[in-house]
């Protein structure tokens, strides 16, 4: 029994020798911290401008050049539809947009008909 009692007390010991370990003192008995680390500044706030309603547009915004529209008839039409190719074309150009991104037979074949429908 005064075996059991000697060997539980070394065992014990050295835990509570370590947490005195790790505090240092003075002479006169205060314990010596480190200071705090300095806080970082404060980020910096800037305002963005805000435009205001009433100011002229930039120059390059503005229409230099009038427009010569008359009553009762439209303008010109300036763009023209594009034709759009042909759908074995357009399969043909998204297989190989599939195959250039490295994608497999049957995820090829998926994607190629999404993309051919969007065309």
């Amino acid at each position: 029994m005064r075996k059991l009692v000697v060997v539980c007390l070394l065992c014990i010991a050295p835990l509570g020798a370590t947490a005195f370990a790790q505090i240092y003192t003075t002479p006169s008995g205060r314990a010596v911290l480190p200071p705090p680390p300095a806080p970082p500044p404060p980020p910096a706030i800037t305002v963005p401008q805000v435009p205001t309603m009433n100011s002229p547009p930039p120059f390059a915004l503005q229409n230099t050049t009038p427009g010569y529209v008359q009553e009762g008839k439209p303008p010109k039409q300036v763009l023209k539809p594009q034709k759009r190719d042909s759908f074995g074309q357009r399969m043909s150009h998204c297989l190989d947009e599939g195959a250039a991104m490295g994608l497999g037979p049957g995820q090829r074949s998926a994607y190629a008909r999404n993309c051919a429908h969007q065309r």
